[in-house]
């Protein structure tokens, strides 16, 4: 018999495992599931089963949604949407307030019935996700009371279908549910295949509180389901879960003019300065990639180690993942549960064996019986190797080093994706420049995976658009404030010519494209005619070099609001210094709009802050409005003059590079613009111009790869086309609705909203106040 004194010595824990009777008891008494629609279950139709992926006992079955099954949820919200809208938002509190004290009354059951649905230890499900799932609802409480007052203006999408992924079943659910019902949305949810269980327990609580039927919908069912819901009549999508999924859905709904958030994979790099606290981030180590057996998004699976202290650090990291715990997910003392699904757990080891017969050496990561996989990292690893290039999602990391603070954000910013990082170091001024020059929507300073529904979470690049929690969250399920219609003009047929075709009054003047801040002839030495002469035929090419002149204009996102601001105040006085030459080119109105739009945004361009929201004691989290980069823009047809610098101003306002093809018809009011930005220091490669055909130059400006995000405010036929091609590399497009350019509508916020991205920040700040709560607080 073990002695208490050697368990002293050994610290090793006996079994501890939780009561699951009363979830057993739940799944014996339902046994089959149908859907949840109107309010009510539905008949079961063809199942599935559901199984516990720690024995692979089946838990329940499960029916299997078909497009008319979704057909029937969305016309179900739809007809709840307009009641539930028509709230107040205290009655719409009330009901998210209702929620959230009904999921912490039901707090162990829903822990354990997610822990055997999906393999996480039960530790996690209860002191993590099920904490956070009330917090959202909570929160959202408050967002409900509030929306009319701090989004004045909007109002709800309408339907949103949502589908959401295994890693966090009802955290998942939670974090889109909620937004969308505080909006005055209602939902139909689609949850994974794997784990919908605690969904299916969700929607008894929505029947508990006496939420109004309709409100919530979830429809159970594999990917055919998903793409069901994305087809259907719903007037958002939001989506978490794979890039190439994402990718799908955002080409599917090309051209519909529905509102799409992504939220999708990462490669999140764990960067380990060498003044860091190595014992510190050992265990952000093990809150990151070995969180949840690694099934996590932004687990920072790309360990990046100063070359100074790797070797002590490895050891130290060696030793404290042979003391983690592979088992049962019900005992209370168990780190790492179960692979989600043999399928899953099968793709860890297939990127695994490819990882080392590319060269990389495997540290631990053993394949068990069952769906269980021991921790691991991936040493020796090259840039290019498949381990570090794949998102791997599993409790296996990489581990690299790096000699420079400059090699190590060369090396964290050497991905596709761009989620989620996470930084250590002691000193400050280290820690937050590393942060500030990551390019992640997410970045925790020595800390790691940490949540809280106040804080906006999602990414960039190829991790997706879009964000969940806060204010940012809250406005991805409004739709903007509406604004007076105006009538888009049809496009002219466009006929090239040779130069010098038509005759000018006075000295031949041949008007160029404009980009790296030098007029150019554009490639193929083409032009059309336009009112007024001839206007350059801009090609392909000649877009490809407006975008490479553009990423060099990095220095201006850096130059600080103050300076830009200085610019855009001279770009106004230089403008009206000539307001009668471009009065006569356009009309005066237009150039009375266009100065405007130069002071407004050059007021608003060193005071569209960010936020230090309230979310987790100890920390300073700072909600942070960073540029996209390059901006693409398709300007309107109509009003040439004020239609372009009503979207190029506040895009280069908030630091961005812009490439714009102006008005098709009549281009020349905005070459005239290129010796007004010369003369008023405005940085070369900022605004890029080229002119030509809108549907020809669109398509390769928003499929360009180092193109962050597209504005498409030319001729609606061609948005489909920009829409399919912005997927490729999953940039934002936003659809700007036609408008009198010259009128107030054509300024504010809006605008600056869609030329920024959060980066949210976590910062340590003071201790812990002691009895502040779980984990999840």
């Amino acid at each position: 018999m073990t002695k208490v004194s050697e368990i002293m010595q050994t610290m090793e824990y006996g079994p501890s495992t939780e009561d699951a009777s009363a979830a057993r008891d739940w799944l014996a008494r339902r046994g089959t599931f149908g859907h949840f629609i109107n309010g009510s279950f539905t008949k079961p139709g063809d199942t599935f089963e559901t199984r516990d992926p720690a024995t692979g006992e089946v838990l329940a079955r499960v029916t299997q949604g078909t497009a008319d099954d979704v057909a029937t949820a969305v016309k179900a919200a739809r007809r709840a949407q307009k009641g539930w809208a028509a709230l107040t938002g205290t009655e719409r509190a009330r009901h998210l307030y209702a929620l959230a004290r009904h999921v912490q009354k039901r707090e162990r059951f829903l822990s354990v019935l997610e822990t055997l649905d999906s393999g996480k230890p039960i530790r996690e499900a209860r002191d993590i996700d099920i904490p956070l799932v009330a917090r959202h609802l909570y929160h959202h409480a408050g967002w409900a009371e509030l929306r009319d007052t701090r989004f004045p203006g909007h109002a709800p999408l309408g339907v949103c279908g949502q589908i959401i992924p295994w890693n966090f079943p009802l955290l998942m659910l939670a974090w889109k549910v909620a937004p969308a019902l505080a909006a005055g949305n209602t939902v139909v949810l689609k949850p994974a295949e794997y784990t919908p269980l605690t969904a299916l327990a969700f929607a008894e609580i929505c029947q508990e509180v006496g939420l109004p039927a309709g409100v919530v919908n979830i429809v159970t069912g594999d990917g055919a389901t998903g793409a069901a819901l994305v087809a259907a009549d719903v007037d958002k999508i939001a989506f978490t879960g794979s890039t190439e999924v994402g990718r799908g859905i955002a080409t599917a709904l090309a051209g519909t003019g529905r509102k799409l958030t992504l939220e999708l994979g990462g490669k999140s790099p764990f960067v380990v300065m060498e003044d860091a606290d190595l014992d510190a981030a050992v265990e952000g180590v093990v809150d990151s990639i070995w969180f949840n057996q690694g099934q996590v998004c932004c687990a920072g699976s790309r360990i990046l180690v100063a070359e100074s202290v790797a070797e002590r650090f490895e050891t130290l990291l060696s030793a404290r993942m042979a003391r983690l715990r592979v088992g049962a997910p019900l005992d209370k003392s168990t780190d790492i549960g179960a692979i989600v699904d043999p399928v899953q757990k099968d793709r860890i080891l297939s990127i695994c064996r490819a990882a080392t017969d590319a060269g990389a050496e495997l540290v631990g990561g053993q394949a068990q019986e069952g769906c269980f996989i021991a921790p691991g990292y991936l040493k020796n690893i090259a840039p290019a190797n498949p381990g570090m290039e794949q998102e791997i999602f599993g409790p296996i990391a990489t581990l690299s080093t790096f000699r420079t603070a400059d090699e190590a954000v060369e090396l964290a910013n050497n991905t596709r994706y761009g989620l989620a990082g996470s930084v250590w170091s002691e000193s400050a001024t280290v820690a937050t420049d590393i942060a500030a020059r990551i390019k992640a929507g997410v970045i925790w300073i020595n800390g790691a995976n940490m949540f809280d529904a106040a804080a906006p979470f999602g990414g960039y690049r190829e991790s997706g658009y879009g964000r969940e929690g806060g204010a940012a969250g809250m406005r991805d399920y409004l739709a903007e404030p509406a604004v007076k219609p105006a009538r888009e003009i049809a496009l002219k047929p466009v006929v090239a010519v040779t130069d010098g075709a038509a005759p000018q009054q006075g000295i031949d003047r041949t008007a160029k494209l404009y980009y790296g801040g030098v007029q150019k002839r554009p490639d193929g030495g083409a032009m059309y005619a336009v009112p007024g002469g001839l206007a350059p035929l801009g090609s392909r090419k000649d877009i490809r070099n407006a975008v490479e002149a553009a990423t060099k204009a990095g220095k201006w996102a850096a130059a600080g609001g103050h300076a830009r601001a200085q610019v855009l105040y001279y770009i106004a006085e230089n403008l009206s210094a000539r307001a009668a030459e471009f009065a006569a080119r356009t009309s005066r109105a237009e150039v009375d709009a266009a100065i405007a739009r130069a002071f407004h945004y050059a007021a608003w361009a060193d005071k569209f802050d960010g936020a230090t929201v309230q979310a987790k004691p100890g920390h300073l989290v700072n909600v942070i409005p960073e540029p996209m980069g390059v901006i693409g823009i398709a300007c309107p047809n109509a009003q040439p003059l004020a239609g372009f610098l009503s979207l190029v101003l506040p895009a280069i306002a908030m630091g961005n590079a812009v490439v714009a093809i102006p008005a098709q018809d009549d281009p020349l009011a905005v070459t005239d613009l290129y010796q007004v930005f010369d003369t008023s220091d405005l940085p070369a490669g900022v605004v890029n111009i080229v002119t030509g055909v809108t549907a020809d130059l669109a398509v390769p400006l928003a499929a360009h790869e180092e193109v962050a995000g597209f504005w498409h405010a030319g001729p609606a036929a061609g948005l489909a086309a920009v829409d399919r091609a912005a997927a490729g590399n999953l940039k934002p497009v936003w659809a700007v609705p036609a408008r009198d350019w010259t009128g107030g509508h054509a300024q504010g916020e809006t605008f600056l909203h869609h030329a920024t991205r959060s980066k949210t920040i976590w910062l340590p700040y003071g201790a812990l106040p002691a009895g502040s709560g779980s984990a999840a607080y």
